[in-house]
């Protein structure tokens, strides 16, 4: 067995990591997670971790789920891969795909499976424009999103999503052409002197005024994560929702909600739009779909659009190799099948989300925490040098990355953006294991307050 310091030598010697300065990450090395069960992760060396971002959102019944591995290894022996090209399907395919109607909302009836969320949202701007062009508007073709909203990374992915950093290393010319964006419904961050209930609807108008200045003729589509994650879990005000639902039916505009970190139990329901009562026309989704254990993505496509798609005939020239992956889909069919067994998602709703939130209140009290926001198994904090105003430390970013640092040491995968600490733990997570999270985000809450006393920016 290698040593710690061997592995972290190969690592950085052959290993491109996501989302990562290669530079900084060498001079540090890598931390090796070489095991983990139900809701901890171990590395090499010998540290126990509480893993409070469910892997990457994604490990949803925690780790070491038996029937898992077992049905990934008996579908493997009988048919480990087939393509769903030529006219050719599988059972495990078929059988998701029958599930994923019963689960989702009713205007859902089929499903296009892909590799990941990345991939389900590309499928989604394919199909948009697809769905046009079959509905003889192929002018039709300009989709709005958000700033600061993740879709994915790959070229569609990162167009589609409103990361400024992503687009400029697009390039000028890298990006998708006919994606636009409007502001996010960042109250804490953006909100000024307005209410949450008056930003809110602020922010959800400059959907249609952005439909108004691109031309409602030109418009295909609008897509939202209900929750945004990587954009520092942005819990939109209670107003922002039902007015986008509003816009987008005056338009008659498809709607997309990108379910990746929503969806299956995240937010106590379902799905988020099912939280948030829209009625998209679009879910991605991928993630918690297997719980992580195999990459698996879809794109769940409501009637209108499946009936355009099946109706007026043509083919579609798009598709993944691994497209309704056999062994993914047995996992995934499989972890679904937990969820209603166990009632996974009633259980948020109704016990561990409830307790998760007022337990997270106590954190407000905390001198270097602005808010403290929470919904079902999402959770945030603000850290801010005066809790008596809205602004954030400068330079920003520094006092969060301390912190997330710090819970690493404590025991706690934390998440950071820019000064914005975040949690999304397995949807499976005890109530005894919640307080252990908030003792160690404590902790690591009064180390960071000494280390900016020390740093002047107190």
């Amino acid at each position: 067995m290698r040593t710690t310091e061997e592995w972290q030598r190969l690592d950085s010697a052959h290993y491109l990591h996501p989302f990562t300065d290669h530079q900084a990450l060498s001079a540090k090395g890598a931390r090796i997670v070489t095991r983990a069960e139900g809701v901890y992760v171990y590395t090499s060396d010998g540290q126990k971790i509480l893993d409070g971002m469910s892997g990457l959102w994604c490990v949803a019944l925690g780790y070491g789920r038996q029937e898992l591995c077992d049905a990934a290894y008996k579908q493997m022996m009988e048919l480990p891969y087939y393509n769903s090209f030529f006219q050719s399907s599988t059972p495990p395919a078929i059988e998701l795909a029958r599930i994923l109607d019963e689960v989702t909302p009713p205007q859902f009836g089929h499903v296009f499976f892909t590799g990941s969320g990345s991939e389900a949202n590309d499928t989604l701007l394919r199909l948009v424009r697809r769905y046009w062009q079959l509905a003889g508007n192929p002018e039709r073709n300009v989709i709005i999103s958000r700033w600061n909203g993740y879709h994915g990374s790959t070229v569609a992915g990162a167009s589609l999503g409103g990361m400024k950093p992503m687009h400029e290393q697009l390039g000028p010319d890298g990006a998708v052409p006919g994606i636009v964006h409007i502001n996010q419904p960042y109250w804490f961050g953006e909100g000024g002197d307005l209410s949450p209930a008056e930003f809110g609807l602020k922010c959800a108008r400059e959907l249609e005024e952005k439909i108004l200045e691109v031309g409602p003729e030109r418009v295909a589509a609008f897509i939202g994560e209900p929750v945004q994650g990587a954009g520092g879990l942005v819990i939109p005000p209670e107003t922002y929702w039902p007015e986008i639902q509003r816009i987008v039916d005056k338009y008659g505009i498809l709607f997309a909600s990108d379910e990746v970190i929503c969806g299956f139990g995240r937010t106590g329901e379902w799905f988020g739009c099912e939280y948030f009562g829209t009625r998209p026309d679009f879910l991605t989704m991928a993630k918690a779909l297997s719980s992580g254990y195999l990459p698996i993505g879809g794109l769940m496509v409501g009637d209108r659009v499946a009936r355009m798609l099946i109706e007026r005939g043509g083919e579609f020239f798009h598709g993944f190799t691994y497209s309704g992956h056999p062994a993914a889909c047995a996992v995934a069919v499989a972890n679904l099948e937990i969820f209603r067994r166990e009632r996974v998602v009633e259980r948020v709703k109704n016990e561990i989300a409830p307790y998760l939130a007022s337990r997270w209140r106590e954190l407000a009290d905390h001198p270097l925490v602005g808010e403290a926001r929470c919904l079902g198994l999402l959770a945030a904090i603000e850290l801010v040098p005066d809790k008596r105003i809205r602004r954030f430390f400068e330079p920003r970013g520094e006092v969060g990355i301390f912190m997330r640092d710090a819970c690493t040491r404590n025991g706690l995968v934390m998440r950071a953006t820019r000064d914005t600490l975040f949690i999304a733990p397995p949807l499976v997570i005890s109530r005894s294991e919640i307080d252990e999270l908030l003792s160690k985000v404590v902790r690591s809450l009064d180390e960071t307050a000494v280390h900016a006393r020390a740093k002047g920016w107190l």
